[in-house]
């Protein structure tokens, strides 16, 4: 065997991956001070290497890498650096103590800090010493490197330099740990220590830069996040918050614009990149309104916008808000005004599913072909023990304050020595969270870069599996231990962050996890369940089994039988989800958006609990909840949107019937949307009104044109003339609710008379086919919600014919309309159909609506006694008046009625009365002094009040509600959604009655007692 085999050899079972190219580095010319006679022999001129040398070199992470490196620091030395420091370096290296394992460690281990000793050769010595340092002296340190011991050097510089040495003794010390993943918290500790050290020494850079006045701000530098908690990364971002307070005898507005400079100049001091690179980003985006916001603020201004304006994730950010730089008395007073808020955060509302939520989307957005790499963010990582530790630290550190650490392992060890965390779960959480920053560690130190993501590349696990300690393949070896740790932690997280289904349904504390079946029926039963033990099937068919669908909804339901139980009918809320989970549990993106839209299973849950009509809607159309999960899905869509998307489903479909199919479909999903926004509190009731009417009149708009599609093809003929549908009631008001009729008239007008087909009879008899297959597409079949057209106030009513001309309407009006019919011409607005012809019908009847001279004494007198009959005859038998909503004293028709009539009588000489809306209208008389101030006020709070109740009943029921009910659960459930608390029910009817009483005064003066003006009193 030749001697060159040999050697190589001998490099390869030293760990060497490439013994012929290390063969010819032991040869070059910078390591002959280190060759003497008694090392191992080469033909290359490796002869005389020391053996020792050779083999810690080979313990290293890298060795070739080592011994490349090793070149390269001496060949530095050699070239630019003080023979005396070549002289020391050679004896360390020979001396074969700790010294030469940590050169040689740092070497191996980080191509990084190689090229900064390469610059900086004489640096060997802190690898070498490794020195430990005190928070104090590292401060120390940085402060005196940037001002008294910079000399020739710019400050930046200086900062730079001086912070990778104290890089290189951490990491010196770190690599060649007998127990790195013990000694992890310390090094974590090490890096934020002199991170802060680093934030002082550029504060200071940041003052010489200002000069004089800088001391009219006393700043302080309050570290978050891994600085904070005093477990920082060897690389990442520091991410900071500034805190002002002007010095004595200056102003505020001072204080802080001087402070906004030198935090803006510390920032510069260590992203800038100088000749000697960069230290890190200072990221301060976790301040108030984040990258909007002022950069600095008074202690008393971050106090008032964490008690008004923040949001759970930021005091879960604060949970590791630390003082890390700067004026230490302002640091600590911020402390002392932040610290009660964050632990009285998890008191608010929703805030465990806020940070649920939150940990779920972040995992989301880590790309696929990561997440199994991802050491930080991807399932089983740092994120799943940080936010599991923190959870519970805010949960339960509102009542004990030894869980208030900022450092994760402290925290999870005041967890475990609780109570609230079982003690081999913390264990485990332990080392798996060391082993996953040493991982992180060993990573980032290569090259100095900021990553969280385990390598791909075959070499770069050999170096990361012999960083951790595997010599047998080494590669393979950190891979498997990271699965095995990844699997652990989710498993435990999962248990932790989300909570055992029992335990959350009867809000158990840990130590009750083994609650029977029994009791977890008396605590639904608590929570408000009136069948716990069918609640119980519901869940356990909803959780039981081992799929994806079975474990997210582990993960919901906890939680939204909690928002169930917020409602008046808890149990069909759970009924409802689980026929809407059963309709949808297998397509993809049900369940994944209730786990990771923040309002989607909360708006749910409360809507399923909370109305059978939203309900129903739901389980007839389940694939619209995906409305929840969309930005703006609960935003109404405008009339012509709706028209535009409904024409273009009905084009697609060749017969009339499957045209309007298609348009009730797109009408069911936009009236459950409208519910779904009422629920939610996002819509009032006008809102609801106009929105409701938006959808009916696009869906009859397109409807009219696919059945005179139909009736055309039917008949062979062409209808020969323009339709027109106007609205009436309610739907021309633009008011109507969940139960409305579509109240019309229809109008028609032939074609030139010189077309055949446009003959009058022949007509109208075609326009009449049309307007019947409408109202039969319109009704017919299952579809729900139906939308019945009800054309009753026509002339002549029941007895007309269901179409006319518009001249035959001019006739009639002309010779012999009624004052009742002038009075329902007061709420009609064209709806669909050519816009000449509507512009055409509104000049007919507005004479009529608005007469001019308003009205006679005897049309006066008309109008009240049809009003006094429709209270005596049309007021349901057995019904109260007092709590009748639409028809009783003070109901809707007492305003109705009392603000039309003023409309008949002043319309024509004020024209802001010419509008088809009640409150509207109202609004104007009493901005007019045709009705008193207070007479408009209780007018307008019966009018909003029964329009709420209405709506509210067909929410709660499914079906309209005439009277306000006196049953206790039905006001409960109604109350809710008009905005009443839970136990109110049995004050609602007195509630209304107050209302209506005021209202029914108001009206009785406005309507009957006191005429208005320049009417002739009956």
């Amino acid at each position: 065997m030749s001697r060159t085999t040999s050697t190589t050899g001998t490099l390869a079972r030293l760990g060497f991956a490439h013994p012929d190219r290390a063969a010819s580095h032991l040869a070059d010319p910078a390591l002959a001070a280190l060759r003497g006679g008694d090392g191992i022999d080469g033909s290359d001129g490796s002869d005389g290497f020391p053996a020792s040398l050779l083999q810690a070199t080979g313990d290293t992470a890298d060795p070739d890498q080592a011994l490349l490196g090793l070149v390269r620091v001496l060949e530095a030395l050699q070239s630019q650096g003080d023979p005396a420091d070549l002289r020391s370096l050679v004896e360390e290296l020979l001396g074969g103590g700790p010294g030469r394992d940590r050169v040689l460690g740092v070497l191996g281990a980080s191509t990084a800090l190689v090229d900064e000793l390469v610059r900086h050769p004489g640096h060997w010595v802190d690898a070498a010493l490794a020195q430990r340092h005190t928070a104090a002296e590292v401060r120390a340190e940085l402060v005196a490197a940037v001002t008294t011991e910079r000399g020739g050097t710019t400050a930046l510089d200086a900062l730079r330099i001086a912070y990778r040495r104290g890089l290189l003794r951490i990491a010196a010390r770190d690599i060649t740990s007998t127990d790195p993943i013990a000694d992890m918290p310390r090094v974590g500790e090490a890096l934020a220590e002199l991170a802060e050290a680093a934030l002082e020494a550029a504060l200071t850079i940041a003052r010489e830069e200002y000069g004089d006045g800088h001391e009219q701000c006393r700043l302080a530098i309050i570290g978050m996040g891994k600085t904070g908690g005093g477990e920082l990364n060897y690389v990442s971002d520091v991410d900071v918050i500034f805190v002002a307070e002007p010095a004595e005898r200056v102003d505020e507005e001072t204080a802080l614009r001087v402070g906004t400079a030198l935090a803006s100049a510390t920032m510069r001091a260590c992203s800038a990149h100088t000749q000697e690179g960069a230290l890190w980003p200072v990221d301060a985006a976790l301040r108030p309104e984040g990258r909007q916001g002022p950069l600095v603020r008074t202690v008393g201004s971050h106090r008032a916008y964490y008690e008004r304006w923040a949001k759970t994730w930021e005091f879960q950010a604060l949970l590791k808000a630390s003082v890390s730089a700067g004026d230490r008395q302002v640091g600590l007073r911020y402390m002392e005004a932040i610290s009660p808020l964050v632990w009285e955060a998890a008191s608010r509302e929703n805030f465990v599913e806020d940070v649920q939520a939150m940990r779920r989307r972040v995992e989301e957005h880590v790309p696929a072909n990561e997440a199994s790499r991802q050491l930080k963010l991807g399932p089983g990582g740092l994120r799943d023990v940080e936010f599991s530790v923190q959870l519970l630290q805010l949960v339960h550190g509102r009542t004990d304050p030894s869980l208030r650490s900022a450092t994760t392992l402290e925290a999870l060890s005041a967890l475990a020595k609780g109570g609230y965390v079982a003690r081999d779960d913390a264990a485990t959480l332990d080392r798996a969270y060391r082993h996953l920053r040493c991982l992180e560690h060993r990573i980032q130190l290569h090259r100095l870069r900021r990553t969280h993501t385990m390598p791909d590349n075959p070499a770069d696990l050999r170096r990361l599996g012999r960083a951790m300690g595997h010599r047998t393949h080494p590669a393979e070896a950190v891979v498997a231990d990271r699965q095995a740790v990844a699997r652990e932690v989710r498993r435990i997280h999962e248990r932790l962050f989300y909570r055992p289904l029992l335990a959350a349904v009867a809000r158990l504390s840990p130590d009750e996890v083994g609650l029977s079946p029994e009791a977890a029926r008396e605590r639904l039963r608590a929570l408000g369940f009136r069948d716990p033990a069918g609640a119980l099937r519901h869940i356990e068919a909803l959780t039981t089994g081992v799929s994806r669908r079975a474990a997210i909804q582990r993960q919901l339901l906890p939680v939204m039988l909690g928002w169930f139980a917020d409602e008046a009918d808890p149990d069909a809320g759970l009924l409802s989800f689980r026929r809407v989970s059963d309709a949808l549990g297998a397509t993809h993106w049900y369940l994944k958006m209730l786990r990771d839209e923040g309002r989607a299973a909360d708006r749910l849950a409360h809507s399923l609990a909370r109305s059978r009509y939203a309900a129903d809607l739901l389980v007839r159309s389940p694939d619209s909840v995906s409305m929840l999960g969309e930005p703006g899905g609960l935003e109404p869509r405008s009339r012509e949107a709706l028209t535009a998307t409904m024409r273009a489903a009905a084009s697609r479909r060749e017969s009339g019937a499957d045209a309007i199919l298609a348009v009730r479909a797109i009408r069911q999903n936009e009236v459950l949307r409208v519910v779904m926004a009422d629920l939610a509190g996002e819509l009032d009731v006008l809102q609801v009104g106009a929105a409701l009417t938006d959808v009916n009149a696009a869906t009859i708009a397109v409807s009219l044109e696919a059945a005179a599609a139909e009736v055309e093809r039917r008949e062979g003929v062409p209808l020969g003339g323009a339709l027109l549908v106007v609205g009436m009631g309610s739907f021309g008001g633009g008011e109507m609710g969940y139960a409305s009729d579509a109240d019309v008239m229809f109008v028609y007008r032939a074609h030139d008379a010189g077309d055949e087909s446009a003959d009058e009879p022949g007509m109208q008899a075609r326009a009449t086919l049309v307007v019947q297959e409408l109202k039969k597409l319109l009704t017919g079949g299952a579809s729900e919600p139906p939308l019945p057209l009800d054309a009753d106030l026509r002339p002549e009513g029941r007895n007309g014919p269901l179409v006319r001309s518009l001249e035959a309407y001019r006739t009639y009006y002309d010779r012999w309309a009624l004052t009742w019919e002038s009075q329902a011409l007061l709420r009609a607005a064209p709806v669909a159909g050519p816009d000449d012809l509507a512009l055409d019908f509104l000049e007919l009847i507005n004479p009529l609506r608005w007469p001019e001279g308003g009205l006679g004494a005897g049309q006066v007198r008309d109008i009240r006694l049809l009003k006094a009959r429709m209270e005596s005859e049309r007021l349901p038998r057995g019904a109260d008046p007092g709590t009748h909503i639409k028809l009783g004293r003070g109901g809707l028709t007492d305003v109705e009625w009392t603000v039309q009539l003023h409309q008949l009588m002043h319309a024509h000489g004020t024209p802001s009365l010419r509008v088809t809306a009640t409150l509207p209208a109202l609004g104007a008389l009493e901005a007019e002094g045709l009705v008193p101030a207070a007479d408009a006020a209780a007018l307008r709070e019966a009018w909003l009040l029964g329009a709420r109740l209405r709506n509210a009943g067909v929410l709660w029921r499914g079906r309209l509600v005439d009277s306000v009910p006196d049953v206790l659960r039905d006001a409960d459930g109604m109350g809710r959604i008009i905005g009443r608390h839970a136990g109110e029910a049995s004050g609602l009817v007195e509630h209304w009655r107050r209302v209506a009483r005021r209202s029914r005064t108001a009206a009785g003066f406005n309507f009957y007692d006191s005429p208005p003006r320049g009417s002739v009193v009956p």
